[in-house]
């Protein structure tokens, strides 16, 4: 499992003081990416030299509690599944031990062009 820390700011809230729902998505992407990094995967390179880039296909989300000013949070980062082109990973952004969020990520590699593209073999052998 991989853990990414994350201090709620007062850009990330509303007029309430309550982390705004969209930003929850940024969380979550910033804990992707930085998964990604420590898998040993650059990806500047993969799109400069091989051609190919990860995107959202889809996320599935659940709001379960309000996150506020100033909370740490962390979100932890899950594989659930892989295959030669898709990778589904569960994504939980928590406030000590209580969920406050929870989504189911799928994600794909494509080319320059937006063609499906095989996910970088490096990935595939360090997870399975």
């Amino acid at each position: 499992m991989h853990r990414f820390q994350i201090r709620v700011y007062y850009e990330d809230t509303d007029m309430a003081g309550i982390v705004y729902h969209a930003n929850y998505l940024k969380f979550i992407e910033r804990a992707r990416s930085d998964w990604v990094k420590q898998q040993g995967l650059d990806q500047n390179a993969m799109r400069e030299e091989d051609g190919i880039v990860f995107v959202v296909r889809r996320i599935e989300a659940d709001y379960l509690m309000t996150a506020k000013y100033d909370d740490a949070l962390e979100v932890r980062t899950t594989v659930k599944s892989m295959t030669g082109v898709r990778l589904i990973m569960t994504q939980e952004v928590m406030r000590g031990e209580e969920a406050v969020f929870r989504a189911e990520v799928t994600a794909v590699c494509v080319t320059r062009d937006g063609q499906p593209a095989r996910l970088p073999k490096a990935l595939r052998q360090q997870v399975h």
